[in-house]
């Protein structure tokens, strides 16, 4: 066995082992590519998507990974329906309403909104085969946080690339993580955000509270590994009337 099918081998074992990584049922294809580690497939959602490459990248021997991992979307979309939605929700948030809005459609690039202010933000959506790509700057990184988990929520998402970049450039920190995740979840009408508690530590967030079922706990990790720059999520949620479970 050569070393590089014996990095292989240990990937695959602990994808398996991981119990939210479905490989029966959303099969990742694993190989080398001119060193790197490539991941490729579809998978359930986010969550999976970031534990596979967490465990991968913690195996020794792999340098570096080549992420084409795509989450399964919540509902079918095309890519037009799937800009669209991204646009209106860019439009529709208080946080960018002096940001100037461009799309890529057919093959072009469409101004939706001039920017109002100095200096000028614009952020500019690409959706390629359920993919999404950010460019453009704004002032921050909350900003940057937040339109990249706008674009998450469109249901047909499939995977978001947040190239906007932050100008002038803005130094991060778990403070900065943390208030963005709790402005994330205040946004989120599917939990209940008075009741979560988020804590960063070298961007590994803890989340802790109380959350009515499953679904919320699950979604409530989801909107935290949406947001840019999460390293690790330790959800230690606890579900009313059941047990306290630790992922």
């Amino acid at each position: 066995m050569t070393r590089k099918e014996k990095i292989l081998g240990e990937v695959r074992a602990a994808f398996e082992h991981e119990r939210r990584i479905n490989l029966h049922r959303y099969p990742i294809q694993i190989a080398f590519s001119d060193g790197d580690l490539v991941l490729e497939g579809e998978v359930e959602d986010i969550i999976a998507k970031k534990l596979a490459l967490e465990l991968a990248a913690a195996l020794p021997g792999v340098s570096g990974i080549v992420d084409r991992l795509c989450v399964t979307p919540a509902q079918p979309m095309g890519d037009g329906e799937i800009r669209d939605h991204i646009r209106d929700a860019l439009l529709q948030e208080p946080v960018f309403a002096s940001c100037a809005i461009r799309v890529w459609e057919k093959g072009r690039v469409t101004m939706v909104r001039e920017a109002t202010r100095e200096p000028a933000s614009m952020i500019e959506s690409r959706v390629d085969e359920g993919v999404v790509t950010l460019n453009g700057q704004v002032s921050s990184l909350s900003h940057k946080r937040l339109a990249g988990v706008l674009a998450w929520w469109v249901p047909g998402s499939r995977d978001v690339v947040n190239g906007v970049e932050v100008v002038p450039p803005e130094d991060d920190n778990d403070d900065e993580v943390t208030d963005a995740i709790r402005l994330v979840l205040e946004k989120d009408p599917f939990v209940p955000a008075d009741q979560i508690r988020a804590h960063t530590h070298d961007a590994v967030v803890t989340l802790e509270g109380l959350v009515m079922n499953e679904t919320e706990k699950r979604m409530a990790e989801c909107d935290v590994w949406y947001v840019f720059g999460v390293e690790k999520v330790i959800n230690h949620l606890t579900v009313a009337g059941g047990s306290h479970l630790q992922e």
